[in-house]
């Protein structure tokens, strides 16, 4: 992916912004038997060579986004002291508030950084409550904490049941694309681990301008299936080419970002690209800090569903680019690297893209 005339895979790149293929699919459920296979041939095109989506069509209604901004905004405006004591116990649980500089996440690719990445962060996710009678373990689906904010608990839930619905659409989109049965991933996700990760990066406290060469948040790729991530207009988010080159990324209005994680792409023995991305502290023109904020849902299946390579995504004769593994084993390798300071020796091939980066 990427070539020496700014483009990468077959994605132009304008003025350095990379164009993320904008897809509608609002017409896949009762679309004819032809526009459901041009759409999820489209998705095939841009998860073979840039692993980002515009999703345009999701229908998401715009209160929902609204009241989710709003409570985003009320939390992280909470005096720090009263976010603090909402810090998980352990880096191990994946829930709860976690302050600036207290995570590195280039580790959970096995690669240190400098600095402590800038970002706050709040978490919620999946929890063994939500799906009675399943005996799920506690340790990979732990309880919830909650800010003592009107209206917080139910926004935040309703953004979780609306982004969750399109990562499951999502998934019977990938399993058409693929050559499989639309239901093909059901039996991997009914009681899947998925996070909210409410991500804020702050004013800076004293200078005028920001030093870009310290990290928002660290290169990384994201950890599950798939990522349905809310952002504003705000510069800051990059994606990594395959020449070592970083592109930004804005999300056309209206639309929600949606990217492919490791999981999917050792499913599909890297047929499909989960790509790396950071997020430089944001600024305006002028250099000057600005304040930005995102919210990814990560939808990353069940934590005993084994991954091994999907029926037509290994050549014949060839063996598959990776053993099977579990989903909970693979998040708990990452999450140590990322939140716990252990750095992940699992992930070489995506460390050796990290180490070859160019800083532009």
């Amino acid at each position: 992916m990427g070539s020496s005339d700014g483009r990468t895979g077959d994605r132009a790149v304008p003025d350095g912004v990379l164009d993320v293929p904008v897809i509608d699919i609002s017409g896949w459920e009762n679309g004819t038997e032809a526009a459901r296979t041009a759409l999820a041939t489209a998705v095939d095109r841009a998860a073979r060579t840039v692993g980002f989506l515009q999703i345009r069509g999701h229908g998401i209604p715009e209160d929902a986004a609204g009241a989710f901004a709003d409570a985003l905004d009320a939390f992280f405006a909470l005096p720090m002291e009263e976010k603090k004591r909402l810090r998980a116990p352990s880096p191990d649980i994946n829930r709860g508030y976690t302050p600036p500089r207290t995570e590195k996440l280039s580790l959970s690719l096995g690669v240190p950084a400098a600095a402590e990445d800038l970002f706050e962060a709040f978490n919620v996710g999946s929890e063994a409550s939500s799906f009675p009678g399943s005996d799920l373990p506690a340790a990979h689906y732990p309880a919830n904490v909650w800010p003592s904010l009107p209206g917080f608990r139910q926004a935040v839930e309703e953004w979780c049941r609306q982004a969750g619905g399109l990562a499951r659409r999502m998934n019977g989109i990938f399993a058409h694309a693929l050559g499989l049965p639309e239901g093909y991933f059901a039996p991997f996700t009914d009681h899947s681990l998925d996070v909210l990760r409410m991500n804020h990066y702050p004013l800076p406290d004293h200078a005028l301008t920001v030093d870009r060469d310290r990290m928002g948040m660290g290169a990384h790729t994201d950890y599950g299936i798939v990522t349905v991530l809310w952002a504003g207009r705000v510069p800051g988010l990059q994606i990594l080419d395959g020449d070592g080159g970083w592109h930004d990324v804005l999300p056309e209005p209206g639309c929600l970002l949606v990217n492919l994680g490791d999981l999917l792409a050792r499913w599909t023995n890297d047929r499909w690209r989960s790509t790396m991305h950071r997020v430089l502290p944001p600024t305006d023109e002028r250099g000057r800090g600005v304040r930005r904020r995102s919210a990814a849902y990560f939808h990353d299946g069940n934590w005993d569903a084994e991954i091994s390579a999907l029926p037509g995504c290994v050549p014949p004769g060839a063996a598959p680019r990776y053993p099977p593994t579990t989903v909970g084993r693979h998040l708990a390798e990452k999450l140590a690297g990322s939140r716990a300071g252990r750095r992940n020796e699992n992930s070489p091939r995506e460390a050796a893209r990290l180490r070859a980066a160019r800083s532009d």
